[in-house]
């Protein structure tokens, strides 16, 4: 056994006994978070406007700081942007992690010189843990990829911005530089198209053993390998064994990235974010993440169905169930207060604590009171996926409010499949037939003649990759919306030609 994986065990059981004692002390962890965040930020700009010098509890809190989201913080970033200190943390943020948004355009997220160190750590301990779990070090031999947002940074108001992939990128430890890729000339082209074919360039003659990055970009890397090759991706890499990913439901893709690869590997879930690494797989596939309780983050919980609530319930850890739907609520060493992430969790343990991510509170059909979620949908798929053996490229969903033939209204599920599936009458029912074992307003509705069961649009080859594109989010960590209570996305395929397939 070479040094490297001699020491990459020993660490890697240390850090295990290291992290597993942190989360059996959460509860106290975040209590004397809660209790140094407050203190530190009560003479910033935030901190003075809510009191802080006066919480004494999380009551105080709650009773204080609003949930908001980022059109919340926005002219708090304004002010910092214009070079004002001291506004939501002390100093000024070390970065401004850019995500794309929604109504707000850019949004610039800080990272304080406290909060970049979790990060790091987070993905070291993910990695860590799977060691120690398995066994498995042999991908520490060889190379290993990440697709990620490129490393160049600008500047917005003097302080240094971009992806957060591209930030995370400087901060890749000395041992690993060597077997990490692509090279730093390739992870700065911006063109995602001309990125990847410059990925494949130096990666196909290397022995690759980790893949990193969002399923539906990385299978458009391994699609054109094959292309190029004629060889599957376990044949072009006969030692690649893990592939690492995060921020969707990986079960759609798994039987596709199967028979890309040629043969069972080994999956890795994250779920990192601009704004804190929340969690990470530390045990089974089934049995959700770990929520990172070592993140610099304050948690609060709100359970989902009452968020739009004028005064929802405000939940901190130690009050959480599991089986609950909840959105997921930030305060952090980077000054952000009671942040609504836009994402919504369901705890599977609670000793320790582990969640799953159920879909974002935001991406819901609930056009005639279904209230249809992200899990359920997700769900769905993977069913319909299993039990027929069709693989998919991706997929959405949106509601027809007023169909042009006049008949009931319904729920359009609009997927690329992954090669010529010629009839789907199979899958759309077992689509249906799961929308309604979950969702009882759903089968109410369909049963009661509200609604007719769930029309299947087929799209056509790389129409998702030309939406994307049309929408400037082409690669990096941009994702699809699962459902949406509008039709913006669905309206473009019919606009331009990619219906059918």
């Amino acid at each position: 056994m070479g040094i490297k994986k001699i020491s990459a065990q020993y660490f890697a059981q240390y850090i295990r006994r290291k992290v597993y004692r942190q989360v059996a002390q959460a509860d106290k962890h975040q209590d004397k978070l809660f209790r140094h965040i407050i203190d530190r930020a009560k003479n910033t700009v935030f901190g003075k406007d809510h009191d802080f010098e006066h919480i004494s509890g999380y009551e105080d809190f709650i009773q204080r700081v609003p949930v908001r989201d980022y059109e919340g913080f926005k002219d708090y970033i304004e002010r910092i942007i214009e070079g004002e200190e001291n506004v939501l943390w002390p100093g000024k943020p070390l970065y401004f992690a850019k995500t794309s948004g929604t109504t707000s355009g850019a949004k610039y997220i800080p990272i304080s010189r406290e909060s970049m160190p979790t990060h790091i750590r987070a993905a070291r301990n993910a990695l860590l843990l799977y060691i120690a779990r398995t066994g498995k070090m042999d991908f520490t031999e060889g190379k290993m990829i990440f697709l990620q947002g490129s490393p160049v940074l600008q500047e917005k108001g003097g302080i240094p911005t971009g992806r957060l992939s591209g930030i995370v990128a400087h901060y890749v430890p000395a041992y690993l530089q060597k077997n990490r890729m692509p090279s730093w000339e390739t992870n700065c082209i911006e063109d995602w198209e001309t990125k990847v074919e410059s990925i494949i360039d130096e990666t196909l003659p290397e022995d690759m053993r980790l893949i990193s990055g969002i399923p539906s970009w990385v299978q458009m890397y391994f699609e054109k390998m094959i292309a190029r090759t004629g060889k599957k991706v376990g044949d072009i890499f006969p030692n690649f064994n893990l592939f690492v990913y995060g921020g969707v439901n990986f079960a759609p893709y798994r039987n596709t990235f199967e028979e890309l690869i040629g043969r069972k590997i080994d999956y890795l879930e994250l779920y990192p974010a601009s704004e804190a690494f929340i969690a990470y797989q530390d045990a089974g596939e089934d049995e959700g993440m770990l929520l990172n309780t070592d993140a610099g983050v304050f948690y609060e919980f709100i359970p989902a169905d009452e968020f739009y609530d004028d005064t929802p319930t405000r939940l901190p850890l130690h009050r959480v169930q599991t089986g609950v739907n909840y959105a997921i609520i930030l305060n952090t060493t980077a000054g952000l207060w009671g942040y609504n992430i836009g994402d919504t969790v369901e705890f599977t343990s609670l000793r320790p604590y582990r969640i799953k991510v159920t879909g974002r509170i935001k991406h819901f059909i609930s056009a005639f009171g279904e209230h249809v979620i992200g899990k359920e949908v997700d769900t769905a798929i993977e069913q319909a996926v299993s039990q027929t053996g069709i693989r998919i490229k991706e997929f959405t969903v949106a509601p027809q409010v007023n169909p042009p033939s006049g008949s009931l209204p319904y729920h359009e599920w609009a997927v690329e499949f992954d090669g010529q599936v010629e009839d789907t009458t199979t899958f759309a029912a077992i689509l249906e037939k799961s929308m309604s074992e979950q969702n009882t307003y759903y089968r109410d509705l369909t049963q009661g003649k509200v609604l007719r069961p769930l029309v299947l649009t087929k799209i056509k080859e790389g129409g998702f990759h030309a939406y994307m594109k049309s929408q400037g989010k082409l690669g990096g960590q941009n994702k699809i919306p699962r459902l949406s209570d509008h039709r913006k996305i669905l309206d473009w395929f019919y606009e331009n030609g990619q219906i059918g397939g």
